[in-house]
């Protein structure tokens, strides 16, 4: 009897479940929720960073996409661990969403750029976010940056995720008479992406946990009869975009990717300029989409103190940065806190044993990589367009009453989607603060972070229009 009893003792003391009104079904059971209400991320990332060719051509990891989700995997399950263990906090960690396509579509691409110098500007981040954690200039820098164009940064880059998904998956097209426009809508692959739509929003209204997870693999389902029967194929009109092949279920992963990182190679490639706002522009995504995620997953578990602060903050934001670290060095872009956490949450955990939970699923995981080589974008793209919903609703934070708040807002929300640049509505957004406090004399309200920001964004705009001018 002994026995047994010391071990769930010692255990409930460490994690402090029954101080937290929790027991250790509930944080397995909610450990699990979170798992598979953020699992779709092994199918999304390796989707979003492995089809993308880089600055040189490349496809990362030689466009075997199986490397990729084995990294992911491997990666989100040993952060999760830890910010069980080390912060006791029920929340997981995994690539993230926005940031992965921050580094495809605005790093790699870049000319000359390859996917292991974009995971070095990665790694170059994760050094600098530690070191602003260390330092307690991390807090500084957070409040510099007006509330509003935190917000819609956010906001932004949900629009952003919502085109990429739609226009992957065939829905929108480029071309013709107008920029964007529907794409061919009378083909098997669009069908399958609106079947896999609309299931995401049906769950999603229903608050089905992984939702997300269930929509993908039934349109999968689906894209592989389809596949098997009509044999669609990945080329010309009306094919998939990446056609579904069954390869095996299981198998040993592949973590040749792994360390798989330039550091510094981006200046080879990059101006210093170019670089610094390439690594600002991951650093203000990255930890204020934490810092919000980690107060939404402490609310929900009512583990807020007084003035709203989660309890051992600083282990938090520590792991945070660890995590872009880990995520660039695993080449499988910046880790960070999944809100998907809150899922889990609302099953009952409120310990860092449901984050250990869902970080041993996640290893778990990276022997089912080959499952990935059955997933066409046209079912995976559904789970883009509902997070950038999910991202987009945010946005009735901001008072757009106030020319001042929405003029900058609108530009940064507008510019990422319509310039397919992050980066780009940061800068305008960031730009355009400016010139309205200067033009309503509120000059004073301009932190000196922001003054410095803004000039390097200017000079970012600028650089090429006066090397085209010039050389």
């Amino acid at each position: 009897m002994t026995s047994t009893t010391a071990p769930r003792g010692a255990l409930d003391r460490f994690f402090a479940i029954s101080e937290r009104g929790s027991s250790i079904s509930a944080e397995i059971r909610g450990g699990l929720v979170t798992f598979f209400a953020m699992s779709y991320i092994i199918v999304l990332n390796p989707l979003i960073i492995g089809t993308v060719p880089d600055g040189t051509g490349e496809l990362l990891g030689g466009g075997d996409l199986s490397k990729i989700a084995s990294a992911t995997a491997l990666v989100a399950g040993v952060l999760s661990i830890l910010m069980g263990v080390i912060a006791n906090y029920p929340m997981a960690m995994a690539a993230g969403l926005g940031l992965n396509a921050v580094v495809a579509f605005s790093i790699a691409a870049l000319p000359g750029m390859t996917w292991a110098d974009a995971m070095g500007v990665v790694v170059l981040e994760g050094i600098i976010l530690l070191i602003l954690v260390l330092t307690g200039f991390r807090t500084a820098v957070f409040k510099a940056v007006p509330a509003s164009l935190k917000t819609a940064i956010g906001v932004g880059i949900g629009m952003f995720i919502t085109l990429i998904g739609l226009s992957n998956a065939g829905f929108v097209s480029s071309g013709g008479a107008t920029p964007l426009h529907l794409g061919n809508l009378a083909s098997w692959p669009i069908l399958v992406f609106v079947i896999g739509l609309v299931l995401a929003i049906v769950l999603h209204v229903n608050k089905v946990k992984g939702g997300l997870l269930i929509a993908i693999i039934v349109s999968t389902a689906i894209a592989v009869t389809l596949e098997n029967t009509l044999h669609i194929g990945d080329e010309g009109p009306g094919s998939f975009n990446t056609a579904p092949e069954f390869t095996g279920i299981a198998a040993l992963p592949d973590f040749s990717l792994i360390g798989q990182f330039n550091l510094l190679g981006s200046f080879q490639n990059l101006s210093v300029i170019v670089v610094i706002l390439l690594v600002f522009t991951l650093l203000l995504a990255d930890f204020f989409d934490t810092m919000g995620t980690m107060v939404a997953v402490g609310a929900e578990a009512n583990l807020l103190d007084a003035e709203h602060n989660p309890p051992r903050s600083k282990q938090i934001l520590i792991l945070d940065a660890v995590g872009a670290l880990a995520g660039g060095a695993g080449s499988v872009s910046s880790n960070t806190a999944f809100v998907e956490s809150t899922a889990g949450v609302g099953d009952g955990a409120r310990t860092g044993l449901s984050t250990i939970v869902t970080g041993v699923s996640f290893l778990l995981a990276t022997f089912l990589a080959p499952l990935v080589a059955l997933v066409p974008y046209e079912a995976a793209a559904p789970a883009l367009v509902l997070v950038g919903f999910l991202m987009l609703s945010r946005v009735a934070e901001i008072d757009w009453s106030r020319a001042e708040v929405g003029i900058p807002a609108f530009f940064t929300i507008a510019f990422m989607p319509f310039t397919y640049s992050i980066a780009d509505g940061i800068g305008a957004g960031f730009i355009a603060f400016v010139i309205v406090k200067l033009a309503t004399r509120k000059v004073r309200e301009i932190h000196w972070i922001m003054w410095v920001v803004s000039a390097l964004f200017m000079v970012y705009f600028v650089v090429e229009p006066l090397q085209q001018l010039f050389i």
